[in-house]
């Protein structure tokens, strides 16, 4: 077989298996530093509800990029854990507004140094220099193929660093 065709076939030589394996890998070390309190994306929800106070389920789903129907699970079920609180809005019965208790302000202070320490282990076989690289590039190959997910970021959470910033960073 022709080395060409070789790549094709060889799942280590498509990006979409190794982003896989990163994810995994990723997960892994998440529950090793962070516990068993919080998944990911429930971590990733209440934290972009931190930031944005009084959102409304829609827009924080999109925040996280995240379909509205799993958010609409993950903000139920960090209401039962008692980490966010929801309110309906007057204007709009439909909607509520969200917001994070002090229970779920605290937990998020208490996973503050776990959330360091993967990001450390996870970048740890980098140089500093690699680190910035590949955090330009994944910044830039999510922000670039964001329309193609079937739960886009919502546009005005993406990063606020251009394309060409990205391509002619440090490193």
């Amino acid at each position: 077989m022709p080395e060409a065709d070789k790549q094709l076939t060889d799942l280590y030589e498509h990006p979409g298996h190794l982003l896989r394996r990163a994810q995994q890998i990723s997960v892994s070390i998440f529950y090793d530093e962070m516990g068993g309190e919080l998944t990911p994306v429930q971590y990733a929800m209440l934290r972009s509800l931190a930031e944005h106070p009084g959102i409304d389920q829609v827009s924080l789903s999109g925040l996280a990029a995240i379909d509205t129907s799993t958010g609409a699970t993950v903000c139920a079920r960090l209401e039962e854990k008692g980490l966010l609180e929801r309110k309906v809005i007057p204007s709009n019965r439909r909607q509520r507004a969200l917001n994070i208790t002090a229970a779920g302000a605290a937990l998020l202070d208490e996973m503050a140094s776990g959330a360091q320490r993967l990001r450390e282990r996870l970048l740890a076989p980098l140089t500093d220099s690699e680190r910035r690289q590949f955090m330009r590039l994944l910044t830039k190959l999510v922000r670039t193929n964001n329309a193609e997910s079937r739960a886009p970021q919502a546009a005005h959470c993406q990063p606020r660093q251009s394309a060409k910033e990205l391509d002619s960073g440090p490193g």
